[in-house]
């Protein structure tokens, strides 16, 4: 029986056949080895340690002018976000109101990821710096050494950082002319760089002579971190910063995945923003987080191995103050530098109707947060309790 079978079968083919397993074998193994390899030496964000617990009287001194705060800016719980105030990682204060789904009736809680809009500039800038920090990149290194087709040949990764490579933003040479754009087709990162390789588009102003805030900068960014790590932006993010710090409500948006997920943003009347044309592109927006997993990142950021001593000196020094004033921007944080010496760092955001600001003030270790998916100024009003906390010379008009 046996010696039958094996006339009738092709001995060859047997052969090949056991080869071709044996190969698609290995081909997985080295696929799986390979990105474990990637993700072993991925430089990764860890969590602050225990801190000091906050005296019951301590929180009870500030809980009420907080609580003012919020009444007078949110009259009848109507911020439509999250808001949070934290000391040395503790929550003082936090509210979340409104609907994140007005169509399905739910409403937002402190486990609903909101569009954090240009706040992930600074989660962006965050993960580029950890692979300076690890020796995987430069900060002064020429961007077109990474990114081959990138046509500003003196443009650096710390200008990109520091709005200083005076390009110009992609939403405004994408919006009018079809040759550069269709309009109707999804723009992305690789679009973006594409377009400047290709479309002649001139500079804003010459590259390193001026600040000029710019989303096309942390586009480029973001495609920095997947060249570097070999990784898509999104699982990137995941591995260095959202995964170790267990923010678990904290995702890069994924339009043809999350699309209908999504919690929508609204105008200041209600009407739901639809998305448009620039909704793919990542880096300098499309972070999706809460005010409770902001804060694990901000505590993350003031560990103590977050990054060597001068390079965190640099993240922290204006790199924008051609004219002598107060405001700066130094990598991926702006700043407000008073002549008393003293120092007030935050990010704010605003994509479609959502809003967002993130303050960290450092010397007092407290965290100001707050997210809203419906279009209203008031967001960027919590930078008027810091004076709660420590020294800051703010000079606000309406102030009690």
């Amino acid at each position: 029986m046996k010696m039958s079978f094996l006339k009738k079968t092709n001995i060859p083919q047997i052969l090949f056949l056991i080869l071709v397993l044996g190969s698609c074998g290995k081909d997985k193994n080295t696929t799986n080895k390979e990105e474990a390899a990637i993700e072993d030496t991925l430089p990764k964000m860890k969590p602050l340690g225990p801190e000091k617990r906050l005296s019951q009287a301590y929180i009870n001194s500030v809980t009420g002018r907080i609580n003012h705060f919020y009444n007078k800016t949110w009259p009848n719980n109507t911020m439509n976000g999250g808001f949070l105030v934290a000391r040395n990682g503790q929550i003082i204060f936090e509210r979340y109101n409104g609907y994140a789904n007005k169509n399905e009736g739910t409403t937002i809680t402190a486990n609903t990821p909101l569009h954090i809009a240009s706040v992930s500039k600074v989660l962006t800038a965050t993960a580029v710096l950890k692979l300076v920090n690890a020796g995987k990149l430069d900060l002064d290194q020429k961007v077109n050494t990474i990114l081959k087709t990138f046509p500003y040949p003196d443009c650096t990764v710390r200008m990109l950082l520091s709005h200083r490579s005076g390009m110009r933003n992609y939403a405004y040479f994408t919006d009018r002319d079809k040759s550069v754009w269709d309009r109707h087709n999804q723009l992305t990162n690789k679009d973006i760089l594409n377009i400047l390789a290709t479309k002649d588009i001139g500079l804003e102003s010459r590259t390193g002579t001026r600040f000029s805030y710019c989303n096309t900068n942390y586009a480029m960014l973001a495609l920095i971190i997947e060249k570097i790590t070999g990784l898509t932006y999104k699982e990137a993010m995941t591995q260095m910063i959202f995964k170790p710090l267990g923010m678990s409500n904290t995702f890069v948006l994924d339009t043809e995945k999350d699309r209908k997920k999504i919690v929508p943003s609204y105008k200041g009347n209600g009407v739901e923003i639809g998305f448009d044309y620039l909704d793919c592109v990542y880096g300098d927006k499309n972070i999706y987080s809460t005010p409770r997993d902001l804060l694990k990142f901000d505590r993350a950021r003031n560990a103590p191995g977050f990054l060597k001593p001068e390079l965190l000196k640099q993240v922290y020094t204006g790199y924008s103050n051609e004219r002598k004033g107060t405001k700066n921007y130094g990598l991926g944080i702006r700043m407000i530098n008073w002549e008393t010496g003293q120092n007030f760092y935050f990010h704010n955001g605003w994509w479609h109707g959502n809003t967002s600001s993130y303050i960290p003030l450092q010397k007092e270790n407290v965290t100001i947060i707050a997210l809203s998916n419906k279009m209203t100024r008031n967001t960027y009003a919590v930078r008027k309790l810091a004076p709660i906390f420590g020294d800051y010379p703010f000079n606000f008009k309406d102030e009690e």
